[in-house]
């Protein structure tokens, strides 16, 4: 019986993940900054063996690890400063895990080494540090890395936007594959336990549509029974400086885009990485519409 650990338990992730690893018959551990915080989103949640930590702090890991006696771990970017992301990594090792299954993301750069991503480029480049300490500590063949595309829950931020039909967008027009989280944590839980397929070491997960985020929020809107006008506010009339990491990283990849850089590079094996989703977990990528369909009371309906 696999012995796993799980960081991150009330994450949309990885309350799956865990979730999915019982499934397979996995011993599972809850890690927690708070061991005594409700998690709705994992079934039976009190019946699960839980254990204080910290993804920021090496020692709490530690401890973690090894009153857990787990081997395998699965764990998000919770640091911003990359010894702190090797130290923890370290820490885990030293604690008795050999494989890690890691929340990365799909914005590393396919055709670059993780150490030369650009700091400035936020998202991918604390993924990337990531990954590379994992490389170096645990070696290629003890860690995965998840990358998914764009979480549909991103369009949580536009509640307000939906209810009243009108929703004010910077970069409209920027196109994306609303992977939801669940098929995301179903895939990580199966390689956690069970190990990647096909020799990946890199395993992609998309959703099953690219659409911009113009007509996604008219699809959302349809299945709501609402129409829904999109107002895309320009470019050039932001200043980067100011709005949230995710929002900069839309621009900058919009401003490829007008320079020639195709939106379909942005999407490295995406064919696999929706095919990623059944041959994980058995079912195929979830749509968007289903996803509305499901979770209908986030938009107030």
């Amino acid at each position: 019986m696999a012995s796993v650990l799980i960081f991150g338990p009330t994450g949309q992730v990885g309350s799956v993940a865990a979730a999915t690893a019982t499934s397979l018959n996995a011993k599972v551990t809850l890690a927690m900054r708070d061991t005594s915080k409700p998690i709705p989103s994992l079934p039976d949640s009190s019946n699960y063996a839980k254990v204080q930590a910290d993804l920021t702090d090496p020692t709490s890991v530690a401890n973690a690890v090894k009153a857990s006696g787990a081997t395998r771990a699965f764990v998000y970017l919770a640091q911003r400063d990359p010894a702190s992301m090797r130290a923890v990594a370290q820490a885990l090792k030293d604690a008795g895990i050999t494989f890690v299954v890691f929340l990365s993301s799909q914005t590393i750069p396919h055709d670059k080494a993780l150490k030369e991503v650009e700091a400035e480029n936020f998202i991918p480049y604390l993924h990337a540090q990531y990954e590379a300490a994992l490389d170096d500590v645990f070696g290629e063949e003890n860690y995965v890395a998840i990358r998914p595309g764009a979480f549909v829950s991103n369009f949580r931020t536009e509640i307000d936007g939906v209810a009243a039909g009108k929703v004010s967008l910077v970069g409209a027009d920027f196109k994306m594959d609303s992977v939801i989280p669940a098929d995301i944590g179903r895939v990580a839980g199966s390689v956690l336990v069970e190990g990647p397929k096909n020799g990946q070491k890199k395993v992609y997960v998309y959703g099953p549509q690219i659409l911009s985020m113009e007509d996604s929020l008219k699809r959302i809107g349809s299945v709501l029974g609402r129409e829904i006008e999109v107002q895309n506010v320009p470019a050039e009339s932001v200043d980067k400086s100011k709005v949230p990491p995710p929002v900069k990283y839309r621009l900058d990849r919009l401003a490829e885009e007008r320079e020639g850089k195709g939106w379909k590079e942005r999407f490295w094996k995406y064919e696999e990485g929706v095919k990623n989703v059944e041959l994980y977990t058995g079912k195929p990528a979830t749509t968007l519409e289903e996803w509305v369909a499901e979770n209908k009371a986030i938009f107030g309906a």
